[in-house]
């Protein structure tokens, strides 16, 4: 996308009063989600609001950095090795008007993480948003799975998240919200996915109880369970006869997205979203 100089001419589109009215209206409505999320919690509108998404350089975590930003806020984007694709994310939500930085962290290092949020609170403040979106996947039979493919899961995927989710209790506003990636494959429980499994049903369970152990600061606490998504974590590694397999197991015949997950992220995160807590909500398009 090519930006214009100051020298260029720019030339808008005729707008009639019915399409500038539901513009209008459109804009009015995510203003209003955020607003009236920072005045349940007291803080101002807009560009007070700030989140911090893990694993965000591509796949769901972009995507829902990318919702958010939209939504009103300020977002840290961060990845582990993908410095560039982080970079990328930061120009998108930075080219829509919006803000925001990138910082790279390996989140199952917990001095990473807290150099994380704090180099979140430098640029923003607390966060209002946590979302603990960062893991890996290494499938194999029991039979097969490697020693070094076990621990590295368990190190990103509970371990980090655990890591992620101590930061966010102690960081998070009142009246924040936090979300972490649980996976439907718990419920799924096809073969080779057992180890990975595992360490997603460890979200369920941090999930139902922090949200107990945060409710008194009006924090709400869930993990998202998203089905099968287009994204290279699902896809790579599986032929075209797998992955329609699994296609033809959903009741809208496709794979699901990365923006059907982040829109139901932003829906947790949103003002109309506090009163869902404890829970893991699946978002996979009725496979399970």
């Amino acid at each position: 996308m090519s930006e214009n100089s100051d020298h260029d001419p720019v030339r808008h589109p005729v707008m009639t009063r019915r399409s500038m009215l539901a513009a209008a209206a459109a804009v009015s409505a995510g203003a209003a989600g955020v607003a009236g999320f920072a005045a349940a919690q007291g803080g101002s509108p807009a560009n007070s609001m700030s989140a911090l998404v893990t694993g965000s350089s591509r796949g769901i975590g972009a995507a829902t950095a990318r919702r958010l930003a939209r939504d009103g806020y300020a977002l840290t984007v961060n990845c582990v090795v993908r410095r560039d694709l982080a970079a990328d994310v930061v120009r998108e939500i930075e080219s829509a008007g919006g803000r925001a930085v990138w910082v790279q962290a390996d989140v199952s290092d917990p001095a990473a993480v807290r150099r994380l949020f704090d180099e979140h609170e430098r640029a923003f403040g607390r966060p209002d948003v946590v979302v603990a979106n960062a893991g890996v996947m290494r499938l194999a039979p029991f039979a097969a799975m490697t020693d070094d493919d076990f621990d590295r899961m368990f190190a990103v995927n509970a371990k980090g998240s655990f890591n992620t989710l101590r930061e966010a209790a102690r960081r998070v506003r009142d009246g924040g919200r936090i979300v972490t990636l649980s996976s439907s494959i718990t419920q799924l429980r096809s073969p080779t996915y057992g180890p990975y499994a595992a360490t997603k049903m460890t979200q369920d369970m941090f999930a139902s109880i922090l949200a107990k152990e945060l409710g008194d600061r009006r924090i709400s606490v869930n993990a998202m369970a998203p089905g099968v998504v287009n994204t290279p974590l699902f896809t790579d590694g599986k032929t075209p006869e797998q992955i329609a397999g699994f296609v033809e197991r959903t009741p809208h015949g496709r794979l699901g997205e990365p923006t059907d997950i982040a829109d139901a992220i932003a829906l947790l995160c949103g003002s109309g979203g506090g009163w869902v807590n404890g829970q893991t909500v699946f978002a996979n398009g009725g496979i399970v």
